[in-house]
């Protein structure tokens, strides 16, 4: 399997953001985890109105939760504890070219309902060269896309969450609509509030 049309599909985002580097993942969720993971924070605060599977990250990665209200519009960085800036953003429904704000890991979604929507994939945006590979190692079962994975030798743990080819071109074939359209203006009130769910009923 060749990852040429997923390194071609990271360029083409990276440059429509603006981001010096872009890595692919299979949904934008897995792209925060790993963010999470790499900067490895130990509370988790986010809004009470976002997608229910950011929040549930706290419960994965064993780590404190904290929900609070927040009138977002468009992304929305999540925090650590006492409203620390962690520098990872939930930029699930953001479509903006040019976008990009440095210093941050900017996650995107390709969820069916998305304004590129190939059904499920995300990506991670970073001006950070160092971060960007080893993201991209751990989404991809710790190892380097492109090179047999027993001719490697590999050095970190690594998790199942990269991008197929097939979505990444399906992505390609997808993008000029996507950037010569007018996405949807979400709000925040097109998510409930989490904090009334029973699963989130302790928090």
């Amino acid at each position: 399997m060749s990852f040429n049309s997923v390194e071609k599909f990271e360029n083409k985002i990276a440059e429509f953001y603006g981001a010096p580097y872009a890595v692919a993942v299979d949904c934008c969720t897995h792209g925060v985890e790993l963010c999470l993971r790499l900067k490895q924070f130990q509370h988790l605060t986010v809004p009470c109105r976002t997608y229910l599977s950011i929040p549930m990250l706290a419960n994965k990665l064993d780590i404190g939760l904290t929900f609070t209200e927040e009138e977002w519009k468009d992304y929305y960085e999540i925090r650590e504890w006492q409203g620390k800036p962690t520098g990872v953003i939930d930029a699930a429904v953001f479509w903006k070219r040019d976008g990009y704000i440095p210093d941050k890991f900017m996650c995107l979604s390709f969820q069916y309902q998305k304004h590129l929507s190939l059904g499920r994939g995300g990506m991670i945006l970073t001006d950070d060269k160092d971060a960007a590979l080893t993201l991209k190692k751990m989404s991809y079962d710790g190892r380097i896309p492109n090179v047999p994975w027993r001719e490697q030798n590999i050095d970190m743990m690594g998790y199942h969450y990269y991008m197929t080819p097939e979505t990444a071109q399906l992505g390609l074939n997808k993008l000029g609509e996507a950037i010569n359209t007018t996405p949807r203006q979400w709000t925040v009130t097109d998510w409930p509030d989490l904090r009334k769910m029973e699963i989130f009923s302790n928090e």
